[in-house]
Parts: C-alpha cells; sequence; structure tokens
C-alpha cells in the first residue's frame, strides 16, 4: 500500500473528502511557488564538467604552431597521461605524450600539453577524456589549424566516455545496486517498523536477503567495471590489476569500496534480524533488540546511501555540504516507500498473517516518506536545473518531467488500492490468514473456511480405516507426521482458495502488484537520471558553445586614442584600423595626428594586445612606418575572440613617452 492508504475503515465522503483534498491542493501550490522562487534565485554551477575554452578555440588559424594546447573546464577533472591528444594530419601524435600540466589559476579549472617543436602547417584534433567530479567520464574533440586548413586523416570521435557494451553493463550494475539497496533497506524497515512477526516469514527473509546479495553483486561489478568504463571502454580491462589499483584512488572507487565494508555490517544485522530477534519471545527484551536494530540498521543505511551522494552529482556544484545531506535522505525515503510497498506485496501473495495493524503503520511511514521524497526532489530539482527553460530544453530535464509523470501515474494506482482497501475494511471479521495491501481485517469468509477446512480434513479421517486412522499412525510416527502434513496443507490450499476467490482482496493485490510494475520503472528512469548530464551544465556549454561560434564583427575595428606625453607637441591621437578584426591573421593600419589633426611623425611607436578573461598577453607588436605619420603590420595574429586590451606606447623625444589603452571587442 502507498502513503494514499487511509487507516482500516469505509472511504471517507463529503467533508472528510473535501478537506484533504483541499489540504493537497494547498500544499502543491505551495511546493509550486518555492519551486519558482529557487528557479528565480539560481545561480550559475555545474555537475558534469564541459569544456569551456581551449586555446587555441575550436576551429581557429594561428600563424605560428603553439607550445602547448589548453583547455579549461566547468569544475574539476581528474585526468592522467594521454587524457588529451593533439594528432597531427596523418594521425600521429603531436603533443610529448607527458601527462597534462596542472594551469589552475583561481577558480580557474585548466590543463595544457606539450607540443613538439617545428610542426608543419596543417589542421590538428584535439581529443580529450576525463572523469567529472561526480564520477561520470567526459569527452569530446576539436580542431585547429597551424597556417591554413589542410585535410586530415583523423576522424573525430562520434561515441561518448562511458559507451558500448561497457556503459551498458555499467548502467545495468547501476540500476541493479539501486533496486537491491531499496529492497534492502525499505524490506528491513517494513519489519522493524510495521510487522515485527514478519521477521520470522521466510518469504521477507528471501526477498531482504536477495536485497543484500543484489546490492553486493552491483557493488563489485562497478568496481570491476569502473577502469574501462572511464578509460579504454574494453571489456578486458576490468581485470586489469593496475587499472584497479587506480580506480580504487578515486573518488569513486573509495565509495564502492565503502559500500562493500558496510554492506559486510548489514549482513551481520540480517543476521540478528532474521535469527536472534524472530526467535525472541520476551516482549520487553524483543523490544530493547528492536530499539538497538534500529538505531544500527538506520545508521548502515544512512552510511550505504551516503556512498552514492559522496561520489555523485550532490558532491559537486552548489551547496554541496547540504545537497549531501539532502541526497542521503532522498534516498533512504525512497528506501523506505518502495522497499516497504515490495515487501508488502510479498506479505500480500506468500505470508499467511500479516495484521490490519502492520498495513496501518506502513500506511503513515509510507506517507511521511512521500513527503520528504517531495520536498527533497524539488530542492534536487531546482539544484541541478537552475532555470525552467532547462526543464523543456535539457535531456536532463526531460527525464525529470517522466519521472514526475511516473510518480503522479504511481499516486493514481494508489487511489484503486485505496477504494479496494476501504470495500475490504466494510466487510468486517478479523484478520489471522493472507494480508490485504493496507486493508484491514480479513474478512469472516476466511474464518468460515479455516473452519471449512478443518472439517473437511476431520471428514476424511473419519473415513479411513481405524487400522489406518489410529493402530497404524499409533505404530507409524512416520505416518503420523505425514498425515499432519497433508492436513495441514489441505487446509492452506483451502485457505489460499477461498482467499483468492474474494475479488475485493483480488483486485486490491493486483493494483499492489500494478504499483510495484510502476515503481519498477521509475527507478529505471531514476537510475538514467543519475547518470545524465545536468540541465544546469547542458546550458552552459552551450552557451559558451555558441559564444565561441558566434559570427565575427563585419569589418574592421576602428580605435581613437588620444594621447599627452607631456613634452613639447607632445598631446596626439592614434587612430588604428584592425582588418577584419576578428580571431586568426589580421591587417593592422595606424595613424598618428597631431593637435591640429595633421600627420605627425614620432621616433617610436610600439602595440600590446591583451585578453584577461583568459589571461593571455600581452601580445607585442611593432607596426612599420609607411609614411609620415602612418605605420602598419599584415601579420597581426589574434588567437581568439573576446574583449581585448589594446595598448598604444608612444614616444615623442628621448624622455617623454605614454602608454594609452582602449578595450575593444574581437569577434
Amino acid at each position: 500500500m502507498t502513503a494514499t492508504a487511509p487507516p482500516f475503515g469505509p472511504p471517507p465522503s463529503g467533508p472528510a473528502i473535501r478537506r484533504p483534498l483541499a489540504a493537497a491542493g494547498t500544499l502543491a501550490a505551495l511546493l509550486g511557488v518555492v519551486f519558482g522562487l529557487l528557479l528565480a534565485v539560481a545561480g550559475p554551477a555545474s555537475a558534469h564538467a564541459a569544456l569551456t575554452g581551449s586555446d587555441p578555440q575550436d576551429g581557429a588559424v594561428v600563424a605560428t604552431a603553439p607550445k602547448q594546447v589548453t583547455l579549461t573546464f566547468s569544475e574539476q577533472v581528474a585526468v592522467g597521461k594521454g587524457s588529451i591528444r593533439i594528432l597531427d594530419p596523418n594521425g600521429k601524435r603531436a603533443d610529448t605524450e607527458a601527462a597534462p600540466l596542472d594551469l589552475h589559476s583561481g577558480s580557474t579549472v585548466k590543463y595544457g600539453v606539450a607540443l613538439h617543436t617545428g610542426l608543419p602547417d596543417g589542421t590538428y584534433t584535439v581529443a580529450w577524456q576525463a572523469v567529472s567530479a561526480d564520477s561520470h567520464p567526459v569527452s569530446g574533440a576539436f580542431t585547429f589549424s597551424i597556417g591554413a586548413p589542410s585535410k586530415t586523416t583523423v576522424a573525430l570521435p562520434d561515441n561518448e566516455a562511458g559507451g558500448g557494451l561497457v556503459g551498458t553493463l555499467y548502467g545495468i550494475a547501476r540500476y541493479a545496486a539501486y533496486a537491491g539497496f531499496i529492497v534492502l533497506a525499505g524490506g528491513a524497515a517494513f519489519v522493524l517498523a510495521c510487522w515485527q512477526r514478519g521477521a520470522g516469514a521466510r518469504p521477507l527473509q528471501r526477498l531482504v536477503v536477495r536485497g543484500w546479495m543484489t546490492l553486493t553483486a552491483a557493488t563489485l561489478a562497478m568496481l570491476l567495471l569502473r577502469n574501462p568504463y572511464t578509460g579504454s571502454g574494453k571489456l578486458a580491462d576490468a581485470f586489469d590489476l593496475d587499472g584497479l589499483q587506480a580506480v580504487l584512488d578515486t573518488k569513486p572507487g573509495a565509495a564502492l569500496v565503502s559500500r562493500l565494508l558496510l554492506l559486510g555490517a548489514s549482513a551481520l544485522f540480517i543476521a540478528v534480524l532474521f535469527g536472534a530477534y524472530a526467535k525472541r519471545e520476551d516482549e520487553h527484551e524483543k523490544k530493547d533488540l528492536t530499539f538497538g536494530l534500529a538505531a544500527g540498521g538506520a545508521v548502515i543505511a544512512a552510511g550505504i546511501a551516503g556512498t552514492w551522494a559522496l561520489a555523485e552529482h550532490a558532491s559537486t556544484g552548489i551547496q554541496p555540504g547540504i545537497a549531501m545531506p539532502v541526497d542521503v535522505l532522498h534516498l533512504l525515503a525512497v528506501a523506505t516507500w518502495l522497499g516497504g510497498l515490495a515487501a508488502l506485496l510479498v506479505a500480500l501473495y506468500r505470508t499467511p498473517d500479516v495484521t490490519p495493524d502492520a498495513v496501518r503503520r506502513f500506511s503513515r511511514i509510507a506517507f511521511c516518506s512521500v513527503l520528504v521524497v517531495v520536498a527533497t526532489g524539488i530542492y534536487q530539482s531546482w539544484r541541478q536545473l537552475g532555470s525552467w527553460s532547462a526543464l523543456t530544453d535539457t535531456g536532463y530535464g526531460q527525464l525529470l518531467l517522466v519521472k514526475v509523470g511516473l510518480v503522479a501515474v504511481l499516486v493514481g494506482v494508489a487511489s484503486f488500492s485505496r477504494r479496494w482497501t476501504g470495500r475490504l475494511a466494510a466487510g468486517g471479521g478479523a484478520v489471522t490468514e493472507s494480508p490485504t495491501a493496507g486493508t484491514g481485517a480479513e474478512t469472516g469468509t476466511e474464518a468460515e473456511a479455516d473452519a471449512g477446512a478443518e472439517a473437511g480434513t476431520e471428514a476424511e479421517a473419519d473415513t479411513a480405516p481405524a487400522s489406518l486412522s489410529d493402530t497404524s499412525t499409533s505404530q507409524d510416527p512416520a505416518r503420523a507426521v505425514q498425515l499432519a502434513r497433508q492436513k495441514a496443507a489441505v487446509a492452506t490450499a483451502e485457505k489460499k482458495r477461498v482467499r483468492d476467490a474474494d475479488p475485493d482482496r483480488s483486485g486490491l493485490r493486483r493494483s499492489v502488484l500494478a504499483e510495484v510494475g510502476v515503481a519498477v520503472a521509475l527507478l529505471a528512469v531514476t537510475t538514467i537520471l543519475t547518470s545524465t548530464e545536468p540541465g544546469r551544465t547542458e546550458e552552459e556549454a552551450a552557451r559558451a558553445s555558441n559564444a565561441a561560434a558566434a559570427p565575427a564583427a563585419s569589418g574592421p575595428v576602428n580605435l581613437t586614442l588620444p594621447f599627452d606625453t607631456g613634452g613639447e607637441n607632445g598631446k596626439g591621437t592614434v587612430r588604428m584600423d584592425i582588418d577584419p578584426g576578428r580571431s586568426g591573421t589580421n591587417a593592422l593600419h595606424l595613424w598618428i595626428e597631431d593637435a591640429n589633426g595633421k600627420a605627425m611623425d614620432v621616433p617610436e611607436v610600439k602595440l600590446a594586445l591583451t585578453l584577461k578573461s583568459k589571461d593571455i598577453g600581452p601580445l607585442p607588436v611593432v607596426p612599420v612606418r609607411l609614411t609620415e605619420g602612418h605605420w602598419t603590420t599584415t601579420g597581426l595574429q589574434i588567437p581568439m575572440a573576446g574583449d581585448w586590451t589594446v595598448a598604444a606606447t608612444v614616444r615623442t623625444s628621448d624622455i617623454d613617452q605614454t602608454t594609452v589603452d582602449k578595450n575593444v571587442k574581437i569577434g
């Protein structure tokens, strides 16, 4: 039963319905307003790393070969030898093949690789791959040219890092890990908080143990696949011991190892829960043991949930100190809700004596879990989206809409369970047999069935020969045990037949089964969502790409810079034209005029260009004199577009000199 299940009793009507609906509407409106405000005040941040700049830029043409190629990222990334490769037009390595240089400056994340000297002209390919701070691999490629573009034999890779067979297997393991944790934590919570007698029920024991086994196997698989997943993409590298050692030195590797250690502690917890605890009869001792198991289980569950928070989206971006505990709380609430629902479904189909009180308690716990899921989910959505446009324009936002839709479907299916609950509860009776998902009491029909089954068995015993029913059983204990088993089997079968014939009970079980089916789909979407580039990062990368690919400025750039060197005839004006005024090769013409607007010769004039935002420059330029008051240079190289500072130094005598500058946008 989901959180919409009411306490046992007839379905509410009239004002009793309108009041909850009004409260739900108010809550939904409030959450919507809060969500809108959060999006409105969102600041820039990212979770997946994105390439935000490079030197040279994508598509740039430079006059001479640079000494190194640098890449700038939106957040911290892990790179190693071979993470950044520069390939010449023939596909050969043009870099020195050393590990990338760490060129961080303040909050700017930048890495560079040195190039060989004497590189020939042509088009070069930059291929890079790294692991972002949220544990997901990222990759890309672009080209630049030296001298002039040329043909190249290098094909830009069209597949992303983390794809292929290894990526598929890693994704399956991620899904299995989430599912195993939900079943393990939610099933144990259902037993401890809702139905303590269920600790002795074999079906529930098998459910929780299988959850533990699934989570353990998935964690081991992820640990082995981590090296090829973030590196070569070859399945055979899963058993590379050097690669495994490298994984253990990373944050995701440490998180997986920590999860395995916590699973060892959870194995002891399961052994006590289904061993000593299930057999404990003394109520006082059992109460103390319940508290101890609940406290210990909560710590272990929070620790396992924390292994996701510490290594994935929550650990990077804005407010990680808040995001990580919120992520842990979100995952624990999901496990309590959906894992408890799975345990309840097993109880419905496989156990004979779940009680109405157990279902009532689960209903209350599930309701609180849903509130926590909604509240933490809104915060996570704001943090990963940042704007309303990201909700519809990015893959992350679209997946989030699908997830919200599935949650709505889950709540809708739960409303049908609520109706079946009311109908069964209205039938009256006492529960001693098969459970109902949040209904209440077992009907009187089942009690009659029990009596009928026993009567039928007794009748069979009466019709048996006296030698079989009396003499043989008294002389053959094995035969007596066999007859007792047959009698119990007949009684159980009859109870199940009568129970399954109840249309209300069958309808309720079908609706709860549908809830679990939707929950499985919801978990699949959530798994994909956790490995998808967040909307914030996707929009930031798109903006950076659009800025880099913006059309070049049309026409030359014109500058006028008045100057005064302080000496005799030291006042004048520098006029400058930069044509075509874009990145690459430009022609520069410079005129100097005196205070009266006439051509003015000076002993020396020098220029310097600086791009402060990228820490480029000052790049010196020494123009050549053409005629009186006119200087020029035809090979001015501007490496990239941006807001450049152009500084002109004018000397009018041996001792009189000044420097004037002006900012100009180069397209």
